[in-house]
């Protein structure tokens, strides 16, 4: 069955594909055509049976070891050339179940297509009528499998891409909005409608949720859309002109989501809510939008840069072209989306991937090609989701793996999600006035911590009117509770090191990043005895295959209160960085708090101007039209227990101590000490 993608015009033609495909799969399953490749008989047997009977169980880790879904089994029996893209294949084929529990039978068409594309060409070597007599059969090259494969990706990219694009701002597409409006909350069967993977740890968050009182439920959800609302007014935009918010989740928090809804349609908001990404060209490191229980982290890391095998310059004009005249189609409701509403999670068990050779990677041209892409699509989405015009926010609250202490860690969480910002404005306040005596701030880490970094703050003509550091409260980033600006990168140097940390889910040992004029220069990590290993862990998951990066932010958290509860609970290694950025200085890399909103002006509430929108990477947008943001910004943060000090140093030399020996010493500042006694 070779697939010429008619099936992408309508959903009747896709359901007619998806019928006869099935059809096709029951042939596969009885076809022995492969005894001279027995390996191969059993990939397309083992995986047209699961695109009959899909479950989730086919990619849990018990199984992974003698898994398709695999590189390296995969590898191990059919070799590299076709090892490699066979389980590319399988990994694509795990999107059927989601894409089956929306009716989604265009997106379900393009998987089995493809499948069975990969079966022809496989089952018309094998048979060819050429062989010599008593010779094994013959098999496709890798060139001949992973160009089928890049063909099916182009054929079928412009529909991927408009689909991603549109569910992400039109509210019709309202297929996880019915769960969480209709669905009766207190049978927790519904999640099952979703057709994501859903564990024992999902199912116990929503009949944790269920036993709140609905006194509770409110307050959770009023902290969440009101930092949204705040977010617009602390920043001078209009809300009043936006009609969509997209709600992001893991699913279980739907009684949160629901109380949610009600309150943002009060601010004249309809809820966008998808589904995380599951086709090869839009899918990310990260999730994005609703989504269940990882079924397996491992798998997910051995497949997350699967786009080296089909990533290069066609494709890329391809995407963008897709992608340019989907937001120009849809360009009315693109410019009246507001942003993202986030609710994390964190507690699940701490992940430490294996790297391995078997899975694909970017080349260091495709590494080039991925930021290229990543900053042309930021571009575009800014053009018509203008940056100055959107806002966001994003609250955490743990899972029920966090361990037997979850009821009491999730309403400590809920505690500290509603502390008093007044409060902290003042403090924080404090802070400020005295870092901004200095020309630059000198960070020093204590006893095995290597950190000592001097970090330049953007010059202030006029202190009564501008600031360097933003006063930020709880509104876009919940919790409250750090300072934060953007350095000027000349000057700024010396080495940064965590002992431990855990960026998006991947833990990192003995990080250490060196800098000089604000750039990163050398960089290196524990987590592997082979030096290489370390570094290209970096690259992927830090640098995110940019030769450097700039410092982007220097903030300090002050929310010892989190700080004393994580290590209470001794959940530090469970953190998301929204509430760990929180517990102790923090620098990011990559693009500073303001991209593409570097002219709006914002003020902190004492009236003054914070003037270090810019740093001199961003500068150069003002003059290059093919400027280009690094679409990255990751935050690291030394913890109190290995911090030093943080004294800030005029240009004069004089001295102006912020933090010594790990604790407060402005005037003003020290009940944040309190907590940090436990």
């Amino acid at each position: 069955m070779q697939a010429s993608f008619e099936y992408l015009v309508d959903a009747k033609s896709s359901r007619d594909f998806y019928e006869r495909a099935l059809e096709r799969l029951r042939d596969i399953v009885d076809y022995n055509g492969f005894e001279d490749h027995q390996d191969i008989g059993r990939y397309f047997k083992e995986t047209a049976a699961f695109l009959l009977d899909p479950s989730h169980e086919y990619a849990l880790p018990e199984r992974y070891g003698t898994s398709w879904l695999n590189p390296v089994y995969s590898v191990k029996c059919t070799g590299e050339d076709l090892g490699r893209p066979l389980s590319f294949v399988a990994y694509e084929m795990l999107g059927l179940m989601a894409f089956k529990a929306e009716g989604r039978y265009q997106d379900m068409a393009i998987l089995l297509s493809l499948f069975l594309e990969v079966f022809g060409l496989f089952k018309e070597k094998v048979e060819g009528k050429d062989r010599a007599e008593g010779s094994a059969a013959a098999l496709p090259t890798g060139g001949e499998l992973t160009s089928l494969i890049y063909s099916h990706v182009n054929g079928t990219l412009d529909y991927v891409v408009e689909r991603r694009i549109v569910e992400g701002i039109d509210p019709s597409y309202d297929f996880a909005l019915r769960i969480v409006m209709d669905s009766d909350l207190k049978d927790v069967s519904y999640l099952e409608k979703y057709g994501e993977y859903v564990s024992g740890d999902t199912v116990r968050l929503a009949e944790y949720l269920n036993s709140l009182d609905e006194d509770l439920i409110g307050k959770i959800a009023d902290t969440y859309t009101e930092g949204y609302r705040l977010g617009f007014i602390n920043t001078g935009k209009d809300l009043s002109i936006k009609k969509t918010v997209n709600i992001r989740y893991h699913i279980g928090f739907e009684r949160v989501v629901r109380r949610a809804v009600l309150n943002f349609r009060k601010m004249g908001l309809e809820p966008v809510i998808y589904r995380r990404a599951l086709h090869a060209p839009v899918r990310g490191q990260v999730y994005v939008g609703f989504y269940g229980d990882a079924v397996n982290r491992q798998m997910d890391f051995d497949h997350k840069e699967d786009k080296a095998l089909f990533l290069d310059e066609a494709y890329i004009e391809k995407r963008l072209e897709a992608a340019k005249s989907t937001y120009e189609k849809n360009k009315d409701l693109a410019r009246v989306h507001a942003g993202p509403a986030v609710i994390d999670t964190f507690g699940e068990a701490p992940f430490l991937p294996e790297s391995r050779a078997e899975a694909y990677s970017l080349s260091p041209a495709q590494g080039e090609l991925n930021v290229r892409l990543s900053g042309a699509l930021g571009k575009l989405t800014n053009k018509y989701i203008p940056g100055e015009e959107r806002s966001f926010t994003i609250i955490a609250f743990p899972l029920p793996s966090i361990g037997e202490d979850f009821d009491g860690i999730f309403k400590e969480t809920v505690r500290l999600n509603t502390l008093d910002y007044i409060r902290y404005r003042d403090i924080q306040q404090r802070l400020i006035c005295t870092l901004e005596k200095g020309e630059y701030v000198e960070i020093r880490g204590k006893g095995e911590n290597l950190t000592d970094m001097r970090v330049y703050l953007c010059p202030l003509e006029d202190r009564a009117t501008q600031t360097n550091f933003e006063n930020c409260v709880a509104d876009v980033n919940i919790p409250v509770g750090e300072v934060f600006t953007s350095p000027r990168l000349k000057g700024t140097e010396g080495t940064l090191y965590v002992s431990e940390v855990y960026l998006e889910g991947l833990k990192f040992e003995g990080l250490k990043l060196t800098f000089k004029d604000g750039f990163i220069t050398a960089y290196s990590c524990t987590n592997f005895d082979d030096e290489a290993k370390n570094r290209k862990y970096i690259e992927d998951n830090i640098l995110f295959h940019h030769k450097t990066l700039p410092l982007g932010e220097f903030a300090i958290g002050t929310n010892t209160t989190a700080y004393a509860m994580a290590k209470r609970y001794d959940i530090f290694s469970c953190l998301p960085i929204l509430i760990a950025e929180k517990t102790g200085p923090h620098f990011a890399v990559g693009d500073t708090c303001y991209s593409r909103a570097e002219d709006i002006k914002v003020y902190n509430s004492d009236g003054r101007e914070i003037i270090s929108r810019d740093n001199e990477v961003t500068l150069g947008r003002l003059k290059d039209k093919d400027f280009r943001y690094y679409e990255c910004h990751t935050d690291i943060t030394i913890p109190y227990e290995e911090l030093d000090s943080i004294t800030a140093v005029s240009k004069d030399g004089e001295r102006f101590p912020v933090i010594a020996g790990g604790r407060f010493v402005v005037e003003g500042t020290e009940e944040l000490n309190e907590p940090l006694q436990c």
